[in-house]
């Protein structure tokens, strides 16, 4: 940490790869491997390229490779956009896909662009419909669909949207995959990305199509009540040129010539609509499951700005497979020694403390300890040289390297900040926990220890459980006020040029529950 390093070249990285001898254990993976990948997306890309080779299988894999290589972008949207009928999830997904510049692909285009695939279709909607339990189910959708029988190609893209979606849940998932990856792997959705909408509409199609290698980047489940979309289902108002649906009550056109030729829809049975609506409740904690690390539900009961805004915040979020090096700032008291055990625990990062650190470093009685010692005797300031000299030894430990690691409680000022930055263990996540100063000194200067069982309480928050605890308690001496006031002082005086060293940190508010600060982090560790 003496200085800022080189840039690393490609075959710097190469060279240090072959340089890893897998003889020699633990194995210690140098720091440059992981800011270079974190620059360039290398774990990302080598992710997809390892699904892609696992799913395609291709005869020749390299070959295969350096065309996917050629061909592929590893941010092009890939987007399922779910929900019940009437969610408004045509609407959603084409503007949505305009404005990505991907690929709309519905129901009724599959069925209009797959000639071959569609005579399968009709044929298996044909049948569907013969039999008197499907017609008494639909009633005169399965009777208009049994009067056209063999003279459906030019009629069949007029269908009701819910009739085809009534057929796609009853198609056998062989056939459904192949309408799916014949039209995904096609070079406008493979060069630009797509935006798949009603489709899955069960689990087993959503695992089907996880086994055919269709993989999406997000998955979008509109949700609304049901008397909501009931509501919608009946005042459902289409423009015939695009397509594009409206409702009197919840989104109307802006443009009068648009309003003017808005034709009304015809609608489907009320009893069809509540068993559709039943069916989809049904299946839609198995598709949540399916999806569910990749999900995000957005209440559809709202404004269409609202609901847009907040689909299109969502697929513009991008999930990077990296090594977490996270750094936790913010005044005394904010919560970071307590944030940072909570995701030590369940993430198994390396939980570093720069005091507690040097303290260890202090006590092993190594020459470096030597030297740290007499500071912490006598209550100075540990000179910056030694302590990015223990930092640079902590954050090269095979843990640290393999699993991430968490630092707090450095740094403090300007330079240390510019030193870290300029080092070989550059964080890729910095955290800023925010909280005014009346809250920090209540929660320090109200804090106490019980000397005999260690147990920590909080005269407001956890007082002691007996007059006998509470007479015990002691209260360090860091922990008063003035002192306290002090170090917050030292805080907001270096806040601002931290700030300035880290321009792409993220802010929590940290006045809430410690698992809400703890969720808000969580939430933006993988994510662009």
């Amino acid at each position: 940490m003496k200085g800022k390093e080189s840039p690393l070249r490609a075959s710097d990285f190469i060279l240090l790869l072959l340089q890893m001898d897998e003889t020699v254990k633990p194995l210690r993976i140098p720091p440059q491997i992981s800011i270079y990948s974190d620059k360039h997306n290398i774990f990302h890309l080598v992710q997809s390229m390892v699904s892609s080779l696992v799913i395609d299988q291709p005869d020749d894999p390299i070959s295969y490779l350096i065309s996917w290589l050629q061909r592929s972008s590893v941010d092009i949207p890939r987007v399922l956009l779910l929900g019940p009928p009437a969610a408004g999830k045509r609407t959603v997904a084409k503007k949505l896909s305009a404005e990505l510049k991907a690929v709309h692909v519905t129901i009724d285009s599959l069925l209009q662009n797959h000639h071959t695939h569609t005579q399968q279709v009709q044929a298996h909607t044909l049948h569907m419909f013969r039999s008197r339990e499907r017609t008494r189910r639909y009633g005169n959708w399965a009777r208009k669909i049994r009067s056209r029988d063999g003279d459906c190609d030019g009629q069949w893209a007029s269908c009701d949207p819910l009739l085809l979606c009534l057929c796609v849940q009853e198609f056998p998932d062989k056939l459904l995959l192949k309408l799916v990856q014949q039209r995904l792997n096609e070079a406008d959705c493979f060069n630009r990305g797509w935006v798949l909408e009603g489709i899955p509409q069960t689990r087993l199609q959503a695992l089907s199509l996880q086994q055919g290698g269709v993989i999406p980047e997000h998955v979008v489940m509109l949700e609304a009540p049901d008397d909501v979309l009931l509501e919608r289902s009946r005042g459902k108002l289409v423009d015939p040129l695009t397509g594009d649906v409206y409702h009197q009550t919840f989104i109307w056109p802006d443009d009068d010539i648009v309003t003017q030729r808005l034709e009304k829809e015809q609608d489907p049975p009320q009893k069809q609509r509540l068993a559709e609506l039943q069916r989809y409740r049904c299946e839609v904690t198995g598709l949540s499951l399916a999806y569910q690390h990749i999900l995000k539900i957005i209440n559809g009961d709202q404004p269409h700005a609202d609901v847009y805004g907040q689909v299109l915040a969502f697929v513009r979020t991008r999930h990077r497979a990296r090594t977490p090096r996270i750094l936790l700032l913010g005044p005394p008291g904010s919560g970071k020694s307590h944030q940072a055990r909570l995701l030590s625990e369940k993430y198994k990062m390396a939980d570093v403390c720069c005091g507690q650190l040097l303290r260890s470093v202090a006590a092993e009685g190594s020459s470096l300890g030597e030297e740290i010692q007499p500071y912490l005797d006598n209550g100075r300031l540990v000179p910056d040289s030694l302590v990015l000299q223990v930092l640079e030894q902590r954050l090269s430990q095979v843990d640290c390297s393999c699993r991430g690691w968490i630092l707090h409680g450095f740094p403090c000022n300007l330079q240390q900040a510019k030193d870290l930055q300029e080092s070989q263990h550059q964080p890729n996540r910095i955290f800023f926990l925010e909280l005014t100063d009346d809250v920090c000194l209540e929660r320090i200067t109200l804090r106490a220890t019980d000397p005999i069982s260690g147990q920590k309480f909080h005269a407001v928050t956890r007082p002691a459980p007996s007059s006998w605890v509470q007479n015990r308690l002691q209260t360090r001496p860091e922990d008063c006020t003035d002192t306290v006031t002090c170090s917050l002082g030292q805080y907001r005086t270096c806040s601002a040029a931290l700030q300035a060293v880290f321009p792409d940190s993220f802010h929590i508010n940290a006045d809430q529950d410690p698992h809400s600060v703890f969720e808000a982090l969580e939430s933006r560790l993988t994510t662009d």
